[in-house]
């Protein structure tokens, strides 16, 4: 504060003054230099935000998206076989859906990056592995890496389908902890006990068949999974 003097005829007077500025204008000079300095700061942090969001993108690899493949053919009696497979070429999984005729889903689950088959029946709280074998990896060859996305479902024609059975002894004593497995297994197989199979001869006439999961793949292969269990 500045005190002036200012003469009134025969006596001086005290008023204050403020150096020729009006107080008006100092007021508002502090408020209008705070809204640029808050501005600047704003836009400095966006700036800031969307560098950070742009390099983050596309630092990220872009996920392909899985491709359902359907496979329609007639088994030896006339009846449809209904079946989808979900490929997922990222993770180098495959997994069909097997649809009985009596509308009931089991689910057969290719891993190849680990070489491993998973059988998950309908209505059974109970997971089969199996390991991959050559003919395995070749009939899901054409699932993962001859396939685009414009190919999406194959008719299989009956007379020129190969047809083959399998059987696989259920290894009663080599229950297997789902903890242990991949994470697709462990969400195929939640709440379910997993025992491992081996591939055998047949069952003999002293062993009933447990039951039985017929797969169809675009290289006209049918495949029949039949499962029992080994003698303790």
């Amino acid at each position: 504060m500045v005190t002036c003097w200012k003469r009134s005829e025969n006596r001086l007077e005290e008023t204050q003054c403020t150096d020729g500025a009006p107080p008006a204008a100092l007021q508002s000079h502090f408020p209008h230099k705070a809204f640029w300095v808050s501005l600047s700061a704003s836009l400095l942090l966006l700036v800031i935000t969307l560098g950070l969001t742009g390099h983050l993108g596309l630092s990220q690899p872009h996920s392909q998206p899985s491709q359902i493949v359907r496979v329609s053919v007639q088994d030896q009696t006339g009846v449809v076989i209904n079946q989808s497979a979900v490929v997922d070429q990222q993770n180098d999984l495959v997994t069909f859906s097997v649809t009985s005729p009596a509308n009931q889903t089991s689910t057969v689950l290719f891993d190849v990056k680990h070489g491993l088959i998973c059988y998950k029946p309908v209505d059974q709280d109970t997971c089969f592995l199996q390991k991959m074998e050559e003919s395995d990896y070749d009939n899901v060859h054409s699932l993962l890496h001859e396939q685009t996305h414009q190919q999406s479902h194959f008719q299989l024609s009956g007379n020129e389908t190969q047809r083959q059975t399998e059987f696989l002894g259920v290894l009663a004593a080599s229950q297997v902890e789902v903890s242990t497995l991949e994470e697709p297994l462990q969400a195929l197989c939640h709440n379910s006990s997993v025992h491992w199979t081996r591939r055998a001869n047949g069952p003999g006439k002293q062993r009933l068949v447990y039951f039985c999961i017929d797969i169809c793949f675009p290289s006209n292969i049918c495949v029949s999974v039949c499962f029992y269990y080994l003698p303790e």
